[in-house]
């Protein structure tokens, strides 16, 4: 079985920094510890309001991460533009409302499906690999397809967030379904949103889901055992 994947996402870190508005815990550090503790991408979300990372740590991270920086980011053409000049190794698109506290679902591509096609395009002529970050359902995957994005990011927030047993099998099967599908039209599949040290298991036997992106359980462990062991930890769950 091919190895999984494990993005690290350090926003959380640059929430703690912007707290206090101080200079530290610097997320640019914590992309370092990460990487040499087993992740294989950083990911960042660089937010219209600048709520936590900014553009001098999206900065800094292109000129120091040795993997792959991902980032995050809204379809406008503010954020187009700082795509075209850092050039992160993959851009995911990603739904932004000011008033939530985390992103709270995925892109609706196939309502949008001409606006999403021509940032896709737009960032795909700057030789950024295009992924876009939908719900489980076919036809977000199908309208994925067809702007031709290079990836998909399951959002797996209803999965982790599933009151009773039924409905945590029911999500878990649209996101087994969804991956499937992405990766028969030939989509790279990742998948991230609340995914933590218990319920990533269920997920695991996935096959076609290749890359994991996982930022507040792996932070929030860090507290208590560091950041080195945090992420190690999450990288021998994913590679059992």
């Amino acid at each position: 079985m091919t190895r999984r994947r494990l993005g690290v996402n350090v926003d959380h870190v640059a929430t703690l920094r912007q707290a206090r508005r101080t200079s530290f815990p610097d997320p640019v550090a914590a992309a370092a510890i990460s990487e040499m503790a087993g992740a294989d991408q950083i990911t960042v979300h660089l937010r219209e309001d600048r709520r936590h990372i900014q553009e001098r740590d999206v900065r800094l991270l292109r000129q120091t991460v040795s993997t792959m920086l991902n980032l995050e980011m809204a379809a406008t053409q503010e954020m187009v533009k700082i795509a075209y000049d850092i050039k992160p190794d993959q851009v995911t698109l990603v739904p932004e409302r000011r008033e939530e506290l985390t992103t709270e679902g995925g892109l609706d591509v196939a309502h949008h499906r001409d606006h999403i096609k021509k940032y896709v395009q737009s960032i795909k002529d700057a030789d950024i690999q295009v992924s876009l970050f939908i719900d489980p359902d076919l036809d977000q995957v199908r309208a994925a397809h067809r702007v031709e994005a290079h990836a998909v990011e399951i959002h797996t927030g209803k999965y982790c967030d599933a009151a009773l047993e039924s409905e945590q099998r029911a999500e878990l099967q649209r996101i087994a379904d969804a991956a499937r599908t992405a990766s028969k039209l030939g989509m790279r599949v990742a998948a991230g949103h609340g995914l933590h040290y218990h319920n990533i298991h269920a997920l695991i036997p996935i096959e076609e889901i290749e890359e994991y992106n996982i930022g507040h359980s792996i932070i929030s462990r860090a507290v208590f055992v560091g950041l080195e062991r945090a992420v190690r930890d999450m990288v021998a769950l994913l590679n059992p």
